[in-house]
């Protein structure tokens, strides 16, 4: 079954993808008509919450753009505690970069919940480029972003104060899960403590130890299970 793409607001079938080519950075140049030849060779996938997207080691020759949902990218340890290196929202994409190399995967990808992804095969992605080579020059600049990220994770997991690591991790999930609220933001999350811990690089039970110290301290609030109130955002910051 095709879902129903968030970007778009429309059912996927009837969109065929032109929602998310035109929401995605990298492709959001082309004009209407490169749209609708391109949303030809796209393919919707569906994937319930925990379902692989794809393993380490697949060929990389597809082109992934988030539709609706959340997916982890992670990769295990050499201890074998697996470690989540990003969340991917509905606009963002993977694999870009290796259509134009094709490589293999050196991470995988999991849904965080019922998701749909639209795929662009390379062949499809090559003609593009021949046509379009200002596209060429949005890699680049994605290749910039995603470098800066890539710093940023490993700043994430290299500070050695778990208070530190627990205050980032809250900040960083306020881009795909955070919205405003008469009190602070609140994170309506679709992970649980221990990936919440593996997303910082900690273990589960500190991880759960450091948000309620920093509950106790009035920094957030716990709003059942799932949700967490940020109350003061700037005592957060104070900690990196």
């Amino acid at each position: 079954m095709i879902g129903h793409c968030s970007i778009g607001n429309t059912p996927c079938e009837v969109c065929k993808g032109k929602a998310c080519i035109k929401k995605t950075p990298l492709l959001s140049s082309l004009n209407r008509l490169e749209i609708e030849k391109i949303s030809e060779g796209v393919v919707f996938k569906d994937y319930k919450a925990g379902e692989t997207v794809f393993s380490i080691g697949e060929k990389a020759d597809k082109l992934y753009i988030v539709c609706s949902g959340r997916m982890k990218i992670y990769k295990y340890l050499s201890d074998g505690h697996e470690q989540i290196l990003y969340i991917y929202s509905p606009g963002d994409f993977i694999g870009a970069f290796n259509l134009l190399k094709e490589d293999e995967f050196e991470f995988s990808a999991e849904a965080l919940e019922d998701m749909t992804i639209s795929c662009l095969s390379k062949d499809t992605f090559d003609q593009i480029i021949l046509k379009n080579p200002t596209i060429t020059l949005k890699i680049l600049e994605k290749s910039y972003e995603r470098i800066k990220a890539a710093e940023r994770l490993v700043e994430r997991l290299s500070v050695s104060s778990a208070d530190a690591k627990v205050a980032g991790l809250l900040l960083n999930l306020i881009k795909d899960f955070g919205a405003k609220d008469s009190k602070g933001i609140m994170l309506g999350l679709s992970i649980n403590r221990e990936e919440m811990g593996s997303y910082a690089g900690i273990s589960r039970e500190t991880m759960t130890r450091k948000l309620k110290l920093f509950k106790e301290l009035g920094y957030i609030d716990f709003i059942g299970n799932k949700k967490i109130l940020i109350l003061n955002e700037q005592a957060l910051r104070d900690l990196l």
